[in-house]
């Protein structure tokens, strides 16, 4: 995945879903600035916090307790500098298509940033989800990786303002 999305150089990243921080370690592995890192589990998070700390990555990245997707709100700021967003949610749920849609509501991301969604093959992810318009689909076995752009524009071209 993360071959067909560099460079990452001095990219801001976050990484919803962290879990361990594995795809948020590795955008920071790869060049990226920063990383902010949610995971609302406190056991996941203090893994993740060992984990960035054992690897000397805690100044280039803040882990957050955010529940999602209802808590992308307290996010804002952070998702409109983000230039990629990695969403990994748990398999079988509603999360993706949730998470995607609140990502996807004008003036969330700005234009130009990358999401990728990694999800079950069976999920039904639609090719555009407000502004964000689906680039590609991978997929390995079971797991689909779904790369969109935010490109500002949601059909309509009804603009909302944020909560």
């Amino acid at each position: 995945m993360f071959m067909a999305l560099e460079p990452l150089l001095g990219l801001r990243v976050v990484d919803l879903f962290a879990g361990s921080g594995a795809l948020g370690i590795e955008a920071l592995s790869r060049g990226a600035e920063f990383a902010d890192l949610i995971e609302p589990n406190h056991g996941a998070r203090r893994v993740l916090e060992r984990n960035l700390e054992t690897l000397d990555l805690t100044e280039r990245s803040h882990v957050w307790r955010v529940t999602l997707p209802g808590g992308l709100h307290a996010l804002a700021e952070t998702l409109r500098a983000a230039d990629l967003v990695l969403v990994d949610p748990p398999y079988g749920g509603k999360e993706a298509n949730a998470v995607l849609a609140a990502l996807g509501r004008p003036g969330i991301l700005h234009p130009g940033c990358r999401v990728v969604l990694e999800h079950h093959a069976k999920d039904e992810i639609p090719e555009r989800a407000g502004s964000l318009a689906c680039l590609k689909r991978r997929a390995y076995g079971e797991t689909v990786v779904s790369t969109f752009l935010a490109d500002g524009n949601p059909p309509g071209g009804d603009q909302e303002k944020l909560p």
